[in-house]
């Protein structure tokens, strides 16, 4: 049976069988320290019952006012562990910390243009797109990103859902 537990120190010398996919961005060490002491609660990760990881989640709590949000920074799954249901596991674990916990408004991520399976998942989900970042991917080729955003309970008018005509450039972002 799979696990979901919180992510550790110890899974960051585990998990490149999940990293190695080229549409998951890697950080350095001190990024994954950072989101484990300040959001603990929002870095989880499934685990086989013979101890492989087999996906991962990493998020936060960010914004002000009607801006305060759960935030998805990273949510991937091994290739060999996909079509099983554990991305949308990971992505109520981090829905359900955002609503309890941090009582947030909505839950966010960023997701590029061209990866219309991960853009069909996330509205499977109930994520709409909110809006486009223009070049906020970088790498060989600058991509856009689609801002998905999920109204929670707190925002009962769906506000944070109402999207915005014109794309803007990252550092437009409110909280970037």
């Amino acid at each position: 049976m799979t696990t979901l537990r919180r992510f550790t120190a110890d899974d960051l010398f585990r998990f490149n069988n999940i990293n190695l996919d080229p549409l998951t961005e890697t950080y350095y060490l001190n990024f994954y320290f950072t989101y484990l002491a300040t959001w603990p609660d929002y870095f989880c990760v499934a685990e086989s019952p013979s101890g492989e990881l087999m996906s991962y989640i990493m998020g936060k709590a960010e914004g002000t006012g009607k801006l305060w949000h759960g935030h998805v920074t990273a949510l991937t799954v091994a290739p060999e562990f996909r079509r099983m249901g554990l991305a949308e596991h990971l992505m109520g674990m981090l829905e359900e910390v955002s609503e309890k916990i941090y009582d947030t408004y909505f839950v966010d991520l960023f997701v590029r243009v061209s990866n219309v399976v991960a853009i069909e998942m996330y509205r499977k989900f109930g994520y709409e797109v909110y809006r486009r970042v223009l070049e906020y991917y970088s790498g060989p080729h600058l991509e856009d990103a689609f801002d998905m955003r999920k109204a929670l309970p707190r925002d009962a008018k769906k506000e944070s859902m109402i999207p915005l005509t014109k794309p803007i450039r990252p550092e437009d972002l409110e909280w970037s």
